[in-house]
């Protein structure tokens, strides 16, 4: 298992290396404006959009009414989502006739799906129309990774511009994401997903009887289209309740690599395009070998943990809770994946990770949108630590921290704080208190540092906007999903609204040539540096926790203790 899980992995490494330029290129040429071999078949329809909705594209925004139009925008997709799972029972497309969702049910729904978490607290095949899915959570999935990816580029023209009030134009940046990223690839995915045999039909459930003669119903419905977007845009909501693990959402080994290779071939792109529009192939480089370093590390530590004899149980692989169908490897690398790129679908169940492999998913959400991180604002996160470190670099030189030629001071830092502490004081606060709860809390099923293991990666999962689940603890009830909700709302804000004022504050500075005293942000100097400040932030944050939950249980577990 160890040798193959490892040729796997380097298999979809060495892909992921050659699509991220090709990519990465396609990506900055969409937004900086130069023609693609796109261009003569979708710019009439953009240009169309902009007639119907009445957009001046070539009108820019200041940072402040970028935001209300971005805030506004996903305050309406919460309330149109919301409405349609309340009326489902009358809308069309709805073959099975599932009735309305529960008041509660439907707002936690509509915050998860409008702030790219899509953290399911339910079973869609059993409570979700057809009409839903589709003209619900499946558009938002459109748009909330649209969304992310408009505030990316602010946050771009916010360092490459000089002396400007102006960011860009929301509008603009949303309808060029989806018209000319999201919805071909997606449609190019869903189709080799159609292929492998993942279902696309608007056809009402199958009722079958089995080799014992038993009743069965097989749910169907539009699945291809909604896994193509769910992973492309880092969304991870899944069509049916076990996500990926579903032979319906992940059929095969190939579609199983093509999925895991999607949810995190756009982030990883990103940088790429991020390093040419700001003119620093190497700085872009820079920030993916980053990425990828605490990746591979999460990787390596994982592998290694389920592959270690467990004294419960004389065996060095257990395959309760893995993908039987596809391996311990791909399932370790997919749960690490995934919560390392904010998209929260699974292959595994979480909750039967070794301590420390499950240790390893959750110290990953806790560093937040950071290592790949969702579309556009995972590598605004990244920028975030980037800014910290170069500040702290200046403050040790003794001269005052620049990037790109630009000054970074005190109202930089200030939001800068703002993003890296808003979601640790959410995950922490929120799990101390509920913690409280869990002895009269009928919710929790795990006991001992694997119920706090449990607490602490429903409130990561949510306040990183994730949305992949452990298991342990069940959130169906209206405590969780009120409190859960306004966990992801105020996260998604503690990342978009920092990234959009620190674009502002930028792009309104005059940019100085580099000098030779400048700290280079080129360098594996600086890599190491921005490692460490990572590690160093997430440990003084985290560990205490960390100790308490799968590090103790760990131990535990080798003298023969389990919970």
């Amino acid at each position: 298992m160890f040798y193959s899980g490892w040729i796997q992995i380097s298999f979809l490494i060495a892909v992921l290396i050659l699509l991220v330029p090709i990519i990465g290129t396609y990506i900055a040429k969409v937004f900086q404006g130069e023609t693609t071999f796109l261009h003569p078949l979708l710019q009439p329809c953009e240009k169309w959009i902009y007639r119907l909705t009445g957009v001046k594209n070539e009108e820019e925004m200041t940072w402040k009414c970028y935001l209300r139009f971005l805030l506004l925008f996903n305050f309406l997709g919460i309330i149109f989502v919301f409405l349609i799972q309340k009326f489902q029972g009358i809308l069309p497309c709805n073959p099975e006739q599932f009735s309305a969702v529960s008041t509660i049910q439907a707002l936690n729904t509509a915050i998860s799906f409008a702030t790219n978490t899509d953290f399911q607290t339910y079973a869609p095949e059993i409570s979700l129309s057809y009409g839903t899915q589709m003209l619900g959570l499946t558009t938002q999935n459109f748009l909330s990774a649209a969304t992310g990816q408009a505030v990316l580029l602010a946050l771009i023209r916010g360092v490459v511009r000089k002396s400007s009030q102006t960011i860009g134009n929301f509008w603009v940046d949303l309808v060029r994401t989806i018209l000319y990223i999201l919805l071909p690839l997606s449609l190019i995915f869903a189709v080799i997903l159609i292929t492998q045999g993942v279902p696309q039909t608007l056809s009402p459930y199958s009722h079958i009887s089995t080799l014992e003669q038993a009743q069965q119903t097989l749910p169907l419905g539009p699945v291809a289209s909604q896994v193509a977007i769910k992973q492309l845009g880092t969304n991870g909501g899944g069509f049916f309740n076990t996500n990926s693990a579903h032979p319906f959402e992940n059929p095969t080994a190939f579609s199983n690599f093509l999925e895991l290779l999607c949810l995190i071939l756009l982030p990883a792109a990103l940088t790429y395009s991020y390093g040419r529009m700001v003119r620093s192939h190497r700085h872009g480089w820079i920030l993916l070998i980053t990425m990828g370093c605490l990746w591979l590390a999460g990787v390596s530590l994982a592998l290694y943990a389920e592959s270690q004899v467990n004294p419960l149980f004389p065996a060095t692989t257990l395959m309760e809770g893995k993908e039987v169908r596809i391996g311990v490897a791909q399932s370790v690398l997919w749960a690490v994946s995934t919560t390392a790129s904010a998209n929260g679908s699974v292959n595994v169940m979480l909750d039967s990770l070794s301590p420390l492999a499950g240790g390893v998913a959750l110290f990953n959400l806790m560093l937040g949108e950071l290592v790949f991180g969702g579309l556009g604002v995972g590598l605004c996160s990244m920028l975030m630590f980037v800014l910290l470190t170069v500040f702290l670099a200046g403050l040790m030189v003794g001269r005052t921290p620049e990037y790109f030629g630009k000054k970074i001071e005190k109202s930089e830092m200030q939001w800068v704080c703002v993003a890296i502490l808003v979601p640790s004081l959410l995950i922490l606060l929120g799990s101390g208190y509920s913690s409280i709860r869990i002895s009269h809390d009928a919710n929790m099923h795990n006991m001992g540092p694997h119920a706090l293991t449990s607490m602490l990666f429903t409130f990561a999962s949510t306040a990183g906007n994730n949305g992949s689940c452990f298991a342990g603890l069940q959130t169906s009830s209206v405590y969780y999903q009120l409190v859960l909700a306004a966990v992801m709302l105020l996260s998604r804000l503690s990342i978009v609204v920092p990234s959009l004022a620190i674009a502002g504050l930028l792009a309104g500075k005059k940019a100085s040539i580099e000098s030779e005293g400048v700290f280079s942000t080129k360098t594996m100097l600086f890599l190491i540096l921005l490692l460490s400040v990572i590690l160093i932030v997430g440990a003084l944050t985290f560990l205490p926790a960390l100790c308490l939950g799968p590090i103790v249980e760990y131990m535990l577990m080798m003298k023969g203790v389990s919970f």
